[in-house]
């Protein structure tokens, strides 16, 4: 990497920071290739670009869950990197066996700010990831902006929902503590749970996915949220919206009367 490469990127890792501090809550519409980057980033008041990994993986014909290549992945990541002159942070799963290696891979295509999940894994070891992945940024001279995922909610079963808070909690408290910026919480979090994590770790520090029921945007911010992301949700509206339209083709309509080109 250059030096002129490190200066931008360490600029643009400050800037990803400074969204994620800041009271504005940070609205991210996850991408998955060249095409979605630019038609997202074209969107006055869009200021960062997230990768979802479920949905590039989809756009590959693979399965979520690390089944992509990492080759592949991080050449995917790099792709929307390309497209943008916003920060990118990238969907990074739980760091595909090498989560320190995965983020300088990563930065080496442009990427300054990544997920990481924890998968429920013992936290001893679920910090070393986190350390890995910070350790990572700082060798490539950024300040990188993780958002150290903890997957106590999605993985919650049918536990005490007292416990799989406290769980949550401790884990993200544990990675804050660790160096990451932000902590991300995916999954039914209402708006007491909100108030928990926040009275917890301070504000802008959580972040979390929105989904069908989720707690108002208007609210998230004022409870405190640095960040909300859609995964994987953005690319399902956009092929719910090729299906409609194929639908409505077969049945012998065309296209919409609002259509536009945006490619």
């Amino acid at each position: 990497m250059t030096e002129l490469d490190t200066e931008f990127l360490a600029a643009q890792s400050q800037q990803l920071l400074a969204l994620h501090a800041a009271p504005e809550l940070l609205k991210v519409v996850n991408v998955w290739d060249a095409i979605s980057a630019r038609v997202v980033s074209e969107v006055e008041g869009v200021t960062a670009l997230a990768t979802a990994s479920h949905s590039i993986a989809a756009a590959y014909g693979y399965e979520d869950g690390e089944n992509i290549p990492i080759e592949l992945m991080i050449e995917a990541v790099g792709t929307v990197v390309s497209a943008t002159d916003l920060p990118v942070t990238a969907d990074l799963e739980a760091g595909y066996g090498n989560p320190g290696e995965t983020a300088r891979k990563a930065i080496s295509v442009g990427v300054v700010g990544a997920n990481l999940e924890d998968q429920m894994k013992p936290l001893s070891e679920a910090v070393a990831a986190v350390e890995a992945v910070l350790a990572a940024g700082q060798a490539e001279g950024i300040d990188f902006v993780l958002n150290a995922r903890t997957d106590a909610f999605v993985k919650a079963g049918d536990r005490p929902h007292a416990d799989v808070l406290a769980d949550a909690i401790e884990r993200g408290s544990a990675y804050l503590a660790a160096g990451a910026p932000v902590v991300f919480v995916p999954g039914a979090v209402s708006e007491d749970d909100i108030v928990a994590f926040v009275d917890a770790w301070g504000p802008q520090k959580l972040t979390l996915i929105g989904a069908p029921g989720s707690v108002p945007l208007a609210r998230m911010q004022e409870l405190g949220v640095a960040r909300v992301s859609y995964g994987p949700f953005s690319q399902s509206v956009a092929l719910m919206a090729l299906q409609d339209l194929t639908t409505d083709i077969v049945a012998g309509g065309g296209l919409p009367a609002d259509f536009r080109v945006l490619n």
